[in-house]
């Protein structure tokens, strides 16, 4: 196979002028995207890294409202979540899915208490609510979640969510975009914003993989990067104030065993004032998360050593076995970007809703925001972008939008996220031929990835397109080899890129390992 990349360089060079150019592939950037291209802005998006790479791709993998945020009085912030969560559902069937959360209680007056916010849940998300929430005695409880530690157990509250891969809807997001007519490309860091009598014209970046500096214009310019927003504000302004709070949240992945079963757990306050939950996802138990301030970002954050001990402990708590540090397949960790506010010391206390803001050259910033709400993100900043650059106006198609793939028969396995790509998958080389025992990836997915999402590294398949990486550090590293080879094959790649390939992944997955 040749290699998809060269065409995609032509293609932004032979634009002379873009209406839109969108600096970063995460949430916010790839919603963005969608949402300007089936406006019918032509529309260029570049990413430093990967689609995903940094906070987008390291979520608690929840599509939800936000019950916390119920608790802290945020009404517009968990109803607006709760709308976007029942059209995700609607737009794309193969990536979300329902799941059943179980609040247990141990005092009996907490059964009230929760069961009237969760009704209040329920009535804020109307029409598109997944299903009504109900309580449940002890022995309901424990036919859920049958690890619960039964000893003064009184029952429980059962309320629905929805359940994603976070970063598959990023390379769905992607491809959606991509068939719509827009141009993206990863590891092409913006190094510059071009002005002309002072005001945003366009961007310079790099790429990495030949070196190369290119140009492109643009009538508009967002910045969508993330935890990353400040530094490209810097190079429009190079003495504009930092607008985040970083926050880290860490989670830790267990073996199946510590759920036993298909409900969630959700503790509804730890002992740091935060929420926690158990998460049964991909044959794996998903537990986290923390809330740690950070004094600077990171492109690879790194749990603490306390982070984990916290998400054990508070796990511990309310499961019998309790998972241990033994247990752990692989840790990852990710940074909020949490923008700041005044007199608030705490980053739980901080709003999740975004934030758009214009320099004085024009350059449009975005950050803030969660999963859920992604396409209200983008929404809000191509109708500001428009109305910046004046450009012809359009109305949004995104509500209704069916995302690339949509199919609502998928199988209940890994391979729903394909969709209706999943027949053009499975004819592929190594279909059948499985990448490692304890892992349920096929090599036919390497060979997709790089066909058809732009994977270019060993771990932009083993992270993100593939989540080996998330649910078991050791059998990715184990894989690695193999996974370089069949990217050689496809791109054309000698011996030397193989073995640098492999010792940069095995560097990165040894961080995913518990120490």
């Amino acid at each position: 196979m040749s290699d998809p990349r060269p065409a995609l360089i032509q293609a932004i060079t032979d634009t002379i002028d873009w209406d839109v150019i969108i600096i970063g592939g995460g949430a916010s950037g790839l919603g963005a995207a969608v949402e300007a291209v089936t406006r019918g802005y032509r529309t260029l998006l570049l990413e430093a890294h990967d689609y995903g790479k940094g906070t987008s791709s390291r979520s608690t993998k929840l599509i939800h409202g936000g019950v916390r945020y119920l608790a802290q009085g945020h009404i517009h912030l968990v109803r607006e979540s709760l709308h976007e969560r029942g059209l995700l559902k609607k737009n794309a069937p193969h990536l979300v899915h329902d799941l059943g959360f179980l609040i247990a209680t141990y005092r009996f007056w907490r059964l009230p208490f929760y069961g009237i916010g969760l009704k209040l849940y329920d009535w804020l998300a109307g029409r598109l609510n997944l299903r009504p929430s109900r309580a449940l005695g002890r022995q309901g409880a424990l036919d859920r979640i049958p690890t619960l530690k039964p000893k003064g157990l009184k029952g429980g509250i059962l309320y629905f969510d929805g359940q994603f891969d976070d970063s598959r809807l990023a390379i769905t997001l992607l491809r959606t975009f991509e068939a719509h007519g827009g141009v993206a490309l990863n590891a092409a860091p913006v190094t510059g914003i071009l002005k002309v009598s002072g005001r945003t014209a366009g961007v310079t970046f790099h790429d990495d993989e030949t070196g190369k500096v290119h140009t492109a214009r643009a009538k508009a310019v967002i910045n969508a990067t993330g935890i990353f927003v400040d530094a490209i504000r810097q190079l429009d302004t190079a003495d504009a104030a930092p607008m985040l709070t970083p926050s880290q949240g860490v989670h830790i992945v267990v073996g199946p065993q510590f759920l036993a079963g298909s409900t969630a757990l959700m503790v509804p306050k730890t002992s740091d004032g935060r929420v926690l939950f158990a998460v049964p996802w991909h044959g794996r138990t998903l537990i986290g998360t923390t809330d740690t301030p950070m004094p600077a970002v990171a492109l690879e954050p790194r749990p603490l050593e306390t982070e984990i001990d916290f998400i054990l402990a508070t796990a511990g708590a309310y499961m019998t076995p309790a998972p241990t540090r033994s247990d752990i397949l692989s840790v990852f960790a990710g940074l909020r970007p949490l923008v700041k506010a005044r007199a608030v010391n705490d980053t739980k206390k901080l709003s999740r809703e975004h934030t758009l803001l214009t320099s004085d050259s024009g350059l449009i910033t975005l950050t803030g925001g969660k999963w859920t709400t992604y396409r209200r993100m983008g929404l809000d900043i191509i109708d500001l972008a428009a109305n910046e650059a004046g450009l012809p106006s359009a109305p949004s198609r995104t509500e209704s939008l069916r995302l690339h793939g949509w199919s609502e028969s998928v199988p209940a396995d890994h391979w729903r996220v394909y969709g209706s790509d999943l027949r053009e998958v499975l004819a592929l080389d190594g279909a059948q031929t499985a990448l490692h025992p304890s892992l349920p990836y096929s090599e036919a997915e390497i060979r997709w990835a790089v066909r058809c999402e732009q994977a270019r590294t060993v771990e932009d398949v083993l992270a993100r397109r593939l989540r080996a990486l998330l649910l078991d550090a050791r059998a990715s590293m184990a894989t690695a080899p193999r996974v370089a080879e069949i990217m050689a094959e496809e791109l054309g790649r000698d011996d030397v890129w193989q073995v640098r390939q492999v010792e940069a992944f095995r560097r990165l997955a040894d961080g995913y390992l518990p120490k």
